[in-house]
């Protein structure tokens, strides 16, 4: 009985609110209605810390994931939240397929349900994504009013043209340093410096992921102090102190483990945040010290120089990759291999930049070659040959999606190349695909699958030819 009370207890002071709704605390509520014209078949989830009530006003991140995978994006936050007493609220309808426009008026409606639900203190509304969906946060300023800040994972800001001092809003960038946006947002920086944007980058060793709870927390943390800064909220000693302390105690331990430069953003940001609230000279004494180091000068040389190698490269996948298109060079998907080829060497190397550059350059392509597929496929009249060259292509530089060989032999099936349809499905069979009933479904595919060619290869790695009776030799 006690245990029905307390759950109770847990869920009522929201329900009653709400009327219908029955929000648990300190868990994750998926597919709650959305409000408003335009959105009855729109939802969204939504987590509320363990202490809440509806006494007080609390801050909102209001997280974009253009899949409209909600409980996804809530669920590598929660515990940031839980900890750092923040409210979080993700869509399930925000598409990359769709318009811009279109996806602005589902986070609003989002907000806006939200906002008629629970008491947000509205000078504390924060809005962040990963990927895709922290590029859309950091355009959502622009058209939504009253954002006070942007947490932006592994994603630069989209586009520097809309900023504007009338609308300025604090930009906190998270990546790892093996992300292929990690350079990007280092050259966003530059621009939000010039403009006097507050700005911080927080980096982790990772690749393009959802960061650490640590740097996450160390975000939401941020945003407080920011506000405390400016008298928005209370002054509470006790968290700047918490936060100095913690910053010494990173960048002590990071340089301990010889990361000088990881060290020195974190330096950097405590600068940054603890400026207004006290002294600064033990922080930048302890960065002084950092760069006249020569573990940290080397390290900054040899991170220059692979940057450089790196822009080189890009440069070059960028040429070449436009060249095939237009050409449907088929002939050099033998050049695409040797440069992957190189990037796997590059990843066993001992050099740490070589490493990270290799992922970032990996990273890069794939994603230009994606970004070249959804121009393409949303053409009024659809190239089918460069789709056909790209998905190829990516059989090379994303081997172990099986997607990319499905499209493969659809298109070859589609076309009558029963010659490439049988090369491209042995290659995906060798990485360990064993869906028959999607390989048996492919669109395209009724005559080529029921060829004998066809199902001796399905039987050799799968012993299940659906079409024929082989026997086992």
């Amino acid at each position: 009985m006690k245990k029905i009370v307390l759950l109770i207890l847990w869920v009522v002071p929201l329900a009653v609110f709400s009327q219908q709704l029955k929000i648990v605390k300190g868990t994750i509520n998926d597919s709650l209605a959305i409000k408003g014209e335009g959105g009855d078949t729109e939802t969204f989830s939504l987590y509320l810390p363990s202490n809440f009530n509806m006494s007080q006003a609390w801050p909102v991140l209001f997280l974009f994931d253009m899949q409209g995978s909600s409980r996804a994006a809530l669920s590598m936050f929660s515990s940031a939240a839980e900890k750092e007493g923040y409210i979080l609220a993700s869509s399930n309808d925000l598409k990359d397929t769709l318009s811009l426009s279109q996806n602005v008026l589902i986070a609003n409606r989002m907000l806006n349900t939200v906002y008629d639900m629970i008491p947000i203190h509205k000078e504390r509304v924060y809005v962040g994504g990963i990927g895709d969906g922290g590029r859309f946060a950091t355009l959502v300023p622009t058209f939504i009013k009253d954002i006070k800040g942007v947490l932006s994972c592994g994603a630069a800001l989209a586009n520097t043209e809309v900023l504007t001092r009338k609308n300025m809003f604090y930009f906190i960038g998270i990546a790892g340093r093996s992300d292929y946006n990690y350079r990007e947002l280092l050259e966003s920086k530059i621009i939000l410096d010039n403009l006097k944007f507050p700005n911080l980058l927080l980096f982790f060793e990772g690749e393009h992921q959802w960061a650490p709870i640590d740097q996450t927390a160390n975000a939401l943390r941020s945003f407080t102090l920011s506000e405390m800064a400016k008298g928005t909220v209370p002054r509470n000693d006790s968290l700047v102190n918490e936060y100095y302390q913690s910053s010494l105690i990173r960048a002590n331990e990071l340089l301990s483990n010889d990361k000088p430069l990881l060290a020195e953003n974190a330096l950097d940001n405590a600068i940054e945040v603890y400026n207004p609230f006290g002294d600064l000279d033990s922080l930048k004494t302890s960065k002084k010290i950092l760069r006249r180091s020569k573990t940290y000068r080397f390290k900054k040389r040899l991170q220059e120089n692979f940057f450089l190698k790196e822009t080189l490269t890009k440069e070059d996948y960028g040429y070449y990759l436009e060249e095939d298109i237009l050409t449907y060079n088929y002939n050099n998907l033998g050049w695409w291999n040797f440069q992957m080829s190189e990037l796997d060497k590059m990843d066993k190397s001992s050099n740490e930049f070589e490493k990270r550059m290799a992922n970032r350059l990996r990273g890069f392509l794939n994603a230009l070659i994606s970004d070249n597929l959804n121009i393409i496929a949303t053409d009024k009249q659809v190239d089918l040959e460069a789709l056909n060259f790209l998905y190829q292509l990516k059989t090379i530089t994303e081997p172990k999606n099986p997607e990319n060989y499905l499209k493969v032999i659809s298109y070859s099936a589609f076309i009558e190349d029963y010659g490439t349809g049988i090369f491209y499905l042995e290659e995906l069979l060798k990485t360990g695909y064993d869906n028959t009933e999607e390989l048996y479904g492919l669109e395209h595919t009724a005559l080529f699958r029921i060829t004998p060619e066809f199902n001796a290869i399905v039987y050799k790695y799968l012993k299940d030819a659906r079409y024929k009776s082989i026997e086992d030799q």
